[in-house]
């Protein structure tokens, strides 16, 4: 395909964001309640990516986006239609790079996501819906001459991804197995294009919501797709479209898409708060929710790679979440 990348970009775009990301740890799935419910006589390996600037992965590719920018749309600014953790990266990477960020993000957000947005310096314009917000970020595109920010489709996005894939790879270079979230697609495009330059044999799934299956819907189909609602409490994951570019990176790295429900989500925040200590947002637990859901199988026997990709959520909302 056109417009891919090398090994050497990867490592190229990894030395240019090193100074400013964290190097985030990997930890070892042996813990009390966690290893009984694990495939039989695997060994699990979990990237804590949670603990990222802004707290996700998605530093990672809004870091390099705003790189890539010429110095007069740095002066300018710029703008994104965001729920969550894209406005959250997006926020922390305009500070971080000396230019300002003017985000639509819907009402109804967590909290502690518009408030971290606001602490980070950028300015917010509230919506009423995810649908209105992407109006509302036209506009501002077009009125202020502001870039737009995509959270997951182009170049910069899944070279984020793939600098974290390089970082899984280098602290787990005997995997078998990777198994990953999926949203819109930039990480999982990005990391699964990492692993197969690194090893062509890993083999590498995604996880979807059933209630946000636009990967699942493109890989049955050849081409992307989009859905006509999302409905599932992992917002992070919650894309209605696939798009051309990460769609074709994903199905040229990727063995397959699965799908769990939002109770198996739900199980497993509960599982990781109890087993590691900490409070996973809904797309945080989809990686373990597929090793030991639909992927259970497929995992037997296997060293398996895992990401807990972001956790932006409020302490109210896990809990309302998963009592």
């Amino acid at each position: 395909m056109t417009n891919t990348f090398t090994l050497d970009d990867i490592k190229d775009a990894a030395s240019r964001i090193h100074a400013y990301i964290v190097r985030t740890p990997t930890v070892s799935l042996k813990q009390s309640g966690l290893k009984d419910l694990l495939p039989k006589n695997c060994t699990t390996t979990l990237k804590l990516e949670l603990l990222q600037m802004s707290g996700s992965f998605k530093a990672r590719g809004n870091l390099l986006s705003l790189m890539a920018l010429t110095s007069d749309q740095l002066e300018n600014g710029v703008t994104a239609a965001s729920g969550g953790n894209h406005a959250l990266a997006l926020a922390w990477a305009a500070k971080t790079l000396g230019t300002t960020a003017k985000i639509a993000i819907p009402k109804s957000a967590d909290p502690i996501r518009i408030e971290g947005c606001r602490a980070l310096g950028a300015e917010l314009v509230l919506c009423e819906s995810i649908h209105t917000a992407f109006t509302t970020m036209d506009k501002i595109a077009k009125n202020e001459s502001r870039s737009i920010i995509h959270p997951f489709e182009g170049r910069s996005m899944s070279l984020g991804g793939a600098t974290c894939g390089l970082e899984m790879f280098q602290d787990m270079p005997d995997m078998d197995i990777a198994i990953l979230p999926v949203g819109g697609g930039g990480l999982i495009s990005g990391i699964s294009t990492a692993l197969k330059l690194l090893n062509p044999e890993i083999g590498i799934y995604g996880v979807e919501p059933f209630g946000a299956d636009s990967m699942f819907r493109s890989f049955q189909s050849g081409s992307p797709q989009c859905i006509e609602k999302v409905d599932t409490i992992a917002d992070s994951l919650g894309s209605p479209t696939a798009l051309p570019f990460s769609f074709a990176l994903t199905k040229a790295n990727v063995s397959d898409i699965v799908r769990v429900t939002d109770d198996e989500l739900r199980d497993t925040m509960r599982l990781m708060n109890r087993g590691l200590k900490i409070m996973p947002e809904p797309a945080c637990a989809a990686s373990l929710a597929g090793a030991i859901g639909p992927l259970k199988s497929v995992c037997k026997g296997k060293k398996i790679a895992l990401l807990a990709c972001g956790s932006n959520i409020s302490l109210e909302k896990f809990t309302h979440l998963t009592r």
